[in-house]
């Protein structure tokens, strides 16, 4: 702990983690005072200095709120207006607790739906939705949710394709960078790899190094080339080659076909290693529908012009080459067929399994994915069982609401949705990450009763009955600790908790004791008991790995230390065993093989999604652009904070709001933009503010609008901020996987007075 004696009282400086890193932080007096990188990071994320304001700010929720209306009549249908009554912290467990057992008495808990995003803290033990589902199951269970909005397309579908859990194959079995650097001659980056997305991942990153890769790959003469709207969704010094949004899997199709047609294919690999390219080739060469999916057929569909397809077939196939593909490819509507079609073309080049090639998924999306690591069991706060079957996909909350009852389709099966009577919400911001959130507001109001921990006043929080003041990872001691990365930290209690604040260990505890699962719940342990136990169980798995790690009170006293995790050596893949033998090491898939065509998923009968990947062009993209809505509109991460983390302070930068719009040069004289111009962005679902950027770097018709914004006050019904979820398609991708359609948007764009 370093100290610097100064007339306010001494400053210590101890180094903490979190999604976006791990960083240096100044206290003096109680108070965060300076947040910086931690020293050992090349290229450390600004996000960090948004840290002190966001943790003392006034938006903080200070005590237990009740919202007026609610407390004196139960009312539904004001959530997000109104005032809020703050009452001590035992009337309002009671009154939570005692609702939370009216509506398990009355409906069953199947009418309690648990919602949380687990990215509220790096801390393996205070993470909020370990703590909510835990306290849920402990009291009878609750509606859970599949997947997530970043990857819950590739969650349903892949498994059919590779024969695996999505996000097994994307954390434990990709070809690593070294592996690439030292393999492969060309990286295709369908959809980009951008460092900005790198700068966070689920339980931190501390070393973030996506960029000096790619700074090495150039000094060796690897070619990446980036395929998407943007120009900055490409490392530096990608080529680019604009596409338009959605058209993607049209692209993959006609590279498809001049590997077919000009006898590019390997067949050696296809018959040995897949199964249903017989059927697939047909639609790809155009004898099963009449449309060969040649280059001339998918350059107006994408915008790539057919010499180009063939120059990008030819040189994917006789280079050795890593086709990638970005998690937002599969937020769209159809967005299975895109990560389908993608593997399919690494089978039919034959790269597949050999080290650095073949295909991966999420490369930059988050720090960590690519990162050579021994495998190395983490902390986990046990969850408990859950008795209640019901779940729904996770981005089709709004239609569960609006639904009671209601069925629908989910990965070959026919689901209802159930009648949520109670909403508990802890550890993220819906009002952030779902689509459509004017609808969503509607369906809000459905549910009796909706209770949030939350530390400041989002959006949701605005919309909730109940909110409990949760304590940010500042406030409280935990451990840091990600399975792809390499560093351990202590996370101490930097200052105390602020104004009201508690843990959402001890919210849920004292709900639990006044529901008679207190002892289910704590197993008679505190917070403190807890982490010693946890971190115990850690240290014995690592020891009987062989890796040495220190004690509990060593790890306080030197706040971190570097694992000796990394891989030198390279490690083959399941696909790189796969490859080698195919009998001895099938693949999860009922044919064992890569599945071209799926006789399970052929077999749902879902017209948009059907046996092998296929051209689907989605309701809304340049293809059935008009007059009203001109513009696709693509909704990126943004790049100072994760999700809508730390806005509470962001937002009080001048300038910083409304968020920005990157629009192409052509498309801003046409309506009179200029960079800084306070602009209107609109359509049929709603309406928002943003401030132009005009860019040479943004394919012409098309509009970026960053994630992130909180959600605002509709004054003259627009969305101040700028949040790009006001203008959003809430529809599932496809009846197979259901998940989130956020770049599936057309909109205008108009000048707005000042």
């Amino acid at each position: 702990m370093a100290k610097d004696n100064s007339e306010n009282g001494a400053i210590e400086t101890r180094v903490t983690s979190s999604h976006w890193g791990a960083m240096e932080i100044d206290v003096q007096d109680g108070q965060i005072i300076a947040a910086r990188p931690f020293h050992k990071d090349p290229n450390p994320s600004g996000i960090p200095a948004a840290v002190p304001a966001a943790v003392h700010h006034d938006l903080r929720v200070k005590q237990p709120s009740i919202r007026r209306a609610w407390l004196n009549s139960r009312d539904r249908a004001g959530r997000g207006d109104g005032d809020y009554v703050e009452l001590p912290w035992d009337e309002a467990l009671d009154i939570a607790a005692a609702e939370i057992e009216r509506i398990r008495q009355e409906h069953g808990n199947q009418a309690i739906y648990g919602g949380s995003y687990g990215w509220s803290s790096a801390g393996r033990f205070h993470h909020a939705q370990s703590q909510v589902h835990r306290f849920l199951n402990k009291i009878g269970g609750y509606v859970s949710s599949f997947g997530s909005y970043s990857t819950g397309c590739a969650q349903a579908i892949m498994p059919h394709v590779l024969g695996m859990p999505f996000l097994q194959y994307t954390y434990d079995c990709q070809e690593s960078w070294q592996s690439i650097g030292e393999n492969a001659d060309t990286i295709v980056m369908f959809g980009g790899i951008n460092t900005k997305n790198a700068q966070v991942s689920m339980g931190g990153v501390t070393e973030h190094d996506t960029a000096d890769w790619f700074a090495k790959y150039a000094d060796k003469g690897i070619r990446f080339i980036n395929i998407g709207p943007q120009r900055s969704d490409g490392i530096e010094g990608s080529e680019w080659i604009p596409c338009k949004p959605a058209s993607d899997t049209a692209l993959m199709l006609a590279i498809a076909h001049v590997l077919e047609s000009e006898g590019l294919s390997d067949h050696e690999f296809l018959n040995k290693y897949t199964t249903g390219f017989d059927r697939f080739r047909p639609y790809m060469m155009g004898e099963q529908d009449g449309i060969a999916k040649t280059p001339e057929w998918a350059a107006p569909l994408c915008g790539v012009d057919a010499d180009t397809i063939r120059d990008l077939a030819r040189r994917m196939a006789r280079g050795r080459t890593m086709i990638t593909t970005a998690w937002s490819l599969q937020r769209a509507e159809h967005g299975e067929q895109p990560y389908w079609m993608s593997a399919v073309l690494g089978a039919m080049i034959g790269q597949i399994g050999l080290p650095g090639r073949g295909i991966g998924y999420g490369y930059g999306a988050i720090g960590g994915i690519g990162k050579a690591m021994k495998p190395m069991q983490g902390m986990t706060f046990d969850q408990g069982h859950n008795p209640i079957k019901y779940f729904i996909p996770v981005a089709r909350i709004g239609d569960m609401l609006r639904n009671p009852g209601g069925h629908y389709e989910f990965n070959g099966e026919t689901k209802t949705y159930p009648d949520i009577k109670l909403i508990y919400w802890a550890g993220g911001n819906p009002y952030h990450h779902h689509q459509d959130l004017k609808e969503l507001h509607k369906a809000w109001q459905h549910p009796d009763c909706v209770i949030v921990n939350e530390p400041w006043w989002t959006a949701t929080a605005k919309r909730a009955d109940i909110v409990f003041p949760a304590t940010t990872p500042y406030e409280r001691e935990d451990i840091g600790r990600s399975g792809m990365d390499n560093y351990l930290f202590h996370m101490p209690a930097l200052v105390p908790p602020q104004y009201g604040a508690c843990d959402d260990y001890d919210i849920f505890w004292g709900l639990a004791q006044r529901l008679q699962a207190g002892q289910a719940f704590s197993e008679g342990r505190s917070s403190g008991d807890w982490l010693g136990h946890l971190y115990q169980g850690y240290v014995d798995k690592a020891q009987s790995a062989g890796i040495d790690v220190p004690d509990l009170d060593e790890l306080r006293d030197r706040n971190w230390v570097e694992l000796p995790i990394v891989q030198e050596e390279y490690v083959p893949t399941l696909l790189a065993k796969f490859r080698e033998d195919p009998e001895a090491n099938p693949l999860g898939t009922p044919s064992g093989k890569i599945e071209i065509f799926s006789e399970t998923i052929a077999s749902f009968g879902y017209a948009d999604c059907a046996g092998h990947p296929k051209w689907l062009p989605p309701s809304e993209w340049l293809g059935s652009a008009d007059e009203q809505a001109p513009l696709h509109m693509v909704s990126p991460q943004p790049g100072d904070k994760l999700h809508s983390q730390l806005e509470a302070a962001l937002q009080d930068n001048e300038g910083a709001r409304p968020e920005t719009l990157v629009i192409n040069a052509v498309d801003a004289a046409a309506r009179n933009i200029s960079s800084g111009d306070l602009v209107r962005v609109f359509n049929s679902r709603g309406a928002c503010r943003a401030r132009a950027k005009v860019s040479e770097d943004i394919l012409q018709g098309v509009v970026a609008l960053p994630t992130g914004a909180w959600f605002g006050d509709a004054q003259d019904n627009i969305d101040q901020n700028g949040n790009p979820n006001v203008l959003t398609l809430d529809v599932g991708t496809s009846q197979l996987g259901q998940g989130c359609s956020a770049h599936t948007a057309l909109v205008n764009v108009e000048l707005l007075a000042d």
